[in-house]
């Protein structure tokens, strides 16, 4: 198990080195991500170097039995750069530079940056490249988090060759985007520009391919750091540090070239669904590369300083966390970052070694679970242990969250209102893309998949037809790759499956007391849709009861399924909210709404029980969480009071046979107890762990 933290020496003087690595090794910190922001230190001018620094830190952590993930520091360029090269400086949509005086002020897509920061690169593997001290490396630093598009000129160029390389004609990019409407029709792709500031909407399939380029922008500088680094001969591990469900970079597309996919996560302490958030996200990580362990690169040991407010952690609620990490497939835990800066804009942001020393509560917090994690065995990888799989892919969510649709659509929060009712019951899930569903799960749900890719739509068929249960919708199967709507109306791909032909979407209007669209509300529905962000709600009837959905109440008919729950309010009323579609050996179900709350829980009840998937710890108390590794399971009890949870097996920190686990608030369990004998084999077939680079071009990245 990797433990540590961002290391900084660079922003203290010498003479606390070697303190720190004695505190290292007293916290049982193995390994430390150094230099992430030194590229001001390595190269004060263009022209000056300065290694010896660098040489003196790494010599002292490698004699301290410290590993070093050494990063290539081009996440934040010096001032000199943008200084001497202003055209490294990226430009909002107005067109103006953003200027240096915080992080990541470049552009991407520049030639000029690209050059300076394969230099700092090459410098930096040709000399540690085979340091025995170097364990991995760590391209650049949460690429985009703070830029998530750039309008430049050096966009502007690079997104013409971008669109010349994906389109070859001119004539090819009017009919993808349908320039016809509002006179758009581009003559040449030197017309083009990024979709800077307008006097309304832009054009939606334009706007898909700007966020496909810009990610794409952004893996490619990932790209060339990496091909220099293998050119100089680095062996070692190559990665760098995602964001979970980060919005502007399609994670799912950057996985095949990660050696270790490698997440930060910082829950937020105030937020009431943290602990569903979190795990969510950890999921979601594990599954961008199935079968090999994860690192948490980043997380908080108390509070952090960029929210509104930032409240500390409660008591055990580091090793709680960290747990949940564990549980769902990590094997490296570090923080950002080891010692408190005491300057700049992070100084408020806690550290493993805070500002006010060792006589502290977070440094008794993190050198208790140092020891805790080095107690631990060796950890089985992660395997195939989910058998529901939801749907999330991030073209789906750039195109359904453009405007001028029905409706506006949270596609994270919605995602993560069915990925709860999972959790709620410790059903284990994978987060993959459409084309990713395969034999290996038993239930697939796919809300609001908006956009739906051909060879998507093929894999939920096949799925289907083999036996899987399939729950889909609402505003699913709407529009192609290119945001365009196909011909024959919506839900084209998917209406054989689904046994329904979609009319109408039904967006609903304001929250109202009855009348039009909506019908009588209780105070307490629609305050539950108000805390849901929905407009309005209507109901709907399911085994007998009246609940809410929200956004939509889409009209649809029964083409030949079978209605299980129909509306009850509404201008939809009487038409189905929910069918049930036999389609060779499986099933697929439509919800023609977003359940709140209690219609959600109801509606996952239903297709848990028709689907046959079980817990990972069945019966648990309200707050406690359950999730399985191989034949390791992790309980983490997340509530306010003592627990006591049934469960056989053999204690993973002590080796003690186990019949029962007590845990405190906070407390954690790990326990080595295999999948009961009795549950249903698996209609799975094996699974690659490993992505296949063969379709890797020279240039870089695939074509999309």
């Amino acid at each position: 198990m990797l433990y540590g933290a961002d290391y900084n020496p660079d922003q203290w003087p010498e003479d606390v080195w070697d303190e720190d690595v004695r505190l290292m090794q007293e916290a049982g910190v193995n390994i430390v991500s150094l230099g992430i922001f030194a590229w001001s230190r390595i190269q004060p001018a263009e022209d000056v170097w300065d290694f010896d620094w660098l040489d003196t830190v790494i010599g002292k952590l490698h004699a301290g039995g410290i590993g070093v993930n050494l990063a290539t520091a081009t996440a934040s360029p010096p001032p000199w750069v943008s200084a001497t090269y202003p055209e490294t400086l990226p430009a909002d949509e107005s067109g103006a530079s953003y200027w240096p005086g915080s992080r990541q002020h470049f552009a991407p897509s520049s030639p000029t940056y690209r050059r300076l920061a394969g230099e700092l690169v090459r410098r930096l593997a040709e000399r540690y490249a085979h340091h025995p001290a170097v364990i991995m490396w760590h391209v650049g630093n949460e690429f985009g988090c703070h830029l998530p598009m750039d309008f430049s000129d050096a966009a502007r160029d690079a997104y013409r060759v971008w669109l010349r390389d994906k389109y070859a004609t001119i004539d090819a990019l009017n009919g993808a985007w349908g320039t016809s409407f509002w006179s758009q029709r581009y003559g040449s792709f030197d017309e083009i520009f990024p979709p800077r500031l307008a006097p309304y909407s832009h054009n939606p399939s334009s706007m898909l391919d700007f966020r496909r380029f810009t990610s794409d922008m952004l893996l490619e500088c990932y790209l060339m750091e990496r091909a220099i680094l293998h050119e100089a001969g680095a062996a070692q591990p190559i990665t760098t540090n995602f964001m979970g469900p980060f919005k502007p970079a399609d994670y799912r597309r950057w996985a095949p070239f990660m050696d270790v996919i490698a997440d930060d996560c910082y829950p937020d302490p105030s937020n009431p669904h943290r602990v569903r958030d979190a795990a969510f996200q950890r999921d979601l990580v594990r599954s961008l590369k199935p079968g090999v362990p994860w690192l948490l690169w980043e997380q908080a040991t108390d509070a952090v300083n960029w929210r509104p407010s930032n409240p500390g952690k409660r008591p055990g609620a580091l090793i709680a966390e960290t747990a949940q990490s564990i549980a769902r497939g990590a094997d490296g835990i570090m923080f950002f970052q080891w010692r408190q800066s005491r300057a700049g804009s992070e100084k408020f942001h806690s550290a493993m070694l805070p500002h006010a020393g060792t006589e502290t509560r977070v440094w008794n917090a993190v050198t208790e679970l140092g020891a805790r994690l080095a107690a631990l065995p060796e950890l089985p990888a992660p395997g195939r242990d989910a058998r529901v799989a939801l749907v999330f892919d991030w073209e789906a969510w750039w195109a359904v969250e453009e405007r001028d649709h029905p409706t506006e659509i949270d596609y994270l929060a919605l995602v993560l209102e069915w990925y709860g009712g999972f959790h709620a019951r410790n059903i284990q899930v994978d987060i993959v893309g459409p084309e990713e569903v395969d034999a290996g799960y038993d239930l697939v749900v796919a809300p609001a998949l908006y956009l739906l890719r051909d060879e998507g739509a093929a894999a939920l068929a096949r799925f289907v037809d083999g036996g899987g249960i399939l729950l889909a919708g609402p505003f699913t199967d709407i529009v192609d790759e290119h945001d365009q709507f196909r011909s024959g109306g919506f839900v084209t791909q998917l209406a054989p499956v689904l046994g329904v032909r979609f009319e109408d979407f039904g967006a609903l209007g304001g929250v109202s007391t009855g009348g039009a669209g909506v019908g009588a509300l209780s105070p307490h529905a629609a305050q539950a849709a108000r805390a849901t962000g929905a407009a309005a709600t209507v109901t709907f009837g399911l085994d007998g009861a009246s609940l809410c959905g929200r956004l939509v109440a889409e009209r649809v008919h029964a083409v030949d399924a079978t209605v299980v729950a129909s509306f009850e309010t509404g201008l939809t009323a009487g038409s189905p909210a929910l069918t049930r579609h036999p389609h060779g050996s499986g099933e697929g179900w439509y919800v023609a709404t977003q359940p709140v709350a209690a219609g959600l829980d109801a509606v996952v009840a239903t297709v848990i029980e028709a689907s046959g998937v079980r817990p990972v710890v069945a019966g648990l108390p309200a707050g406690v969480e359950a999730a399985r590794r191989g034949d390791l399971v992790t309980l983490i009890n997340h509530g306010d009071v003592r627990v006591e949870i049934a469960i056989e097996g053999i204690d993973a920190e002590t080796g003690a046979p186990v019949e029962r686990v007590a845990l405190e608030s906070q407390g954690v369990a790990f326990v080595h107890a295999p999948a009961a004998a009795s549950e249903p084999a698996r209609k799975t077939e094996p699974f690659v762990a490993e992505r296949s680079e063969a379709s890797i071009a020279t240039a870089g990245i695939p074509a999309r």
